[in-house]
């Protein structure tokens, strides 16, 4: 049984989304007579079997080694692309976390946005934001992790222009997008340039590498440097912290999942990346350490002087992940976790 719930696990983030695409016809208007609240029903049912399944995955995983799940998807020349997906006890408590608090914003956001027409469209965004959380804190490959935080880059934008007649909604998720596309983009260049030097994704394979690599300096702090670009954008630090400001134009119940899960998630793939940084280029841990350090006394000042509480909080919430960056900087990422969990 304990067997059969690991290697089902990829299932999980497959409940959000399927969730999503059951919305369509209410998002799209193909079916109008029974309002949109259906919708959100079925993204709520799936968004709890997701949170069972998630529940009794993480129950079995307290009593088996960690395991990896590995699907080959593409190999060429000397590069092997797979999705590996890790079942460890902080893997799956971490997803435990996110389908939980999912939940919650959902059934919150049943009442916030019940008169609100777009319903249907809103829980099918949310239904692909749980999913794309989910796999990344369960994947163990690189490449999928790029992949998942592109779409959460995607869905961030729908989100906060969820009320596109509204120009500033317009502008913050035009704004939010951009400025998240900087860190993409140097997170991709770092990844394509791992897997030339590593021939591989994965993980557990990168570390390995990383152990043994001997890179120029200035080849490696680049490299350094690119890999961390997208956690800073996604963790919205110094000088890429402005656009969570801006996405409190969204609904609140994203606004929910935004502050305490998404930042995070990116935390979470810069705590992986950590040990190959640290062999290739201990210069980026300092690197880490200032710009939490900056992003900490900066937004902290920011959000003592704002009036809307909204904001306020995102820049605190900009402010404590910068600790966590510091605490990853100095390697002390256990204490980083620990953040993590307390702040979401």
């Amino acid at each position: 049984m304990t067997e059969l719930l690991t290697q089902t696990i990829w299932v999980v983030p497959i409940y959000s989304w399927i969730g999503a695409f059951l919305t369509i016809p209410w998002a799209t208007g193909i079916v109008r007579r029974t309002g949109p609240r259906p919708a959100a029903y079925f993204n709520l049912l799936m968004t709890l079997f997701a949170c069972i399944h998630g529940w009794l995955i993480f129950q079995a995983s307290l009593q088996e080694a960690v395991q990896e799940i590995q699907f080959h998807w593409l190999m060429v020349a000397d590069i092997d692309i797979s999705f590996v997906l890790e079942v460890s006890p902080v893997s799956t408590a971490a997803m435990e976390f996110i389908t939980s608090l999912s939940l919650l914003a959902q059934l919150y956001a049943l009442g916030y946005m019940e008169k609100d027409w777009g319903l249907a469209r809103f829980f099918a965004l949310m239904g692909f934001f749980e999913g794309a959380l989910i796999g990344i804190v369960l994947s163990n490959s690189l490449f999928l992790t790029y992949a998942l935080l592109e779409m959460l880059t995607v869905c961030t934008l729908l989100i906060v222009g969820f009320w596109y007649a509204q120009p500033l909604a317009l502008k913050a998720a035009r704004d939010a997008f951009l400025t998240k596309r900087v860190g993409d983009i140097l997170l991709l260049i770092g990844v394509v340039s791992l897997a030339t030097f590593a021939g591989s994704l994965t993980f557990s394979d990168l570390y390995t590498w990383a152990y043994s690599a001997n890179l120029p300096p200035l080849v490696g702090n680049l490299l350094g440097l690119a890999l961390i670009a997208g956690p800073i954008g996604k963790c919205a630090q110094f000088p890429l912290n402005l656009w969570l400001d801006e996405a409190m134009e969204g609904p609140n119940p994203a606004s929910v999942l935004r502050n305490s899960l998404v930042v995070t998630c990116g935390t979470y793939v810069l705590i992986k990346l950590v040990p190959i940084v640290t062999m290739i280029s201990p210069l980026t841990l300092s690197v880490l350490v200032v710009i939490g350090t900056i992003t900490a006394l900066g937004t902290s000042m920011v959000a003592i002087a704002q009036i809307d509480i909204k904001r306020s909080l995102s820049h605190s919430t900009s402010a404590y992940i910068g600790l966590v960056f510091i605490a990853v900087g100095m390697q002390r990422a256990d204490i980083g976790v620990i953040l993590l969990v307390a702040h979401a």
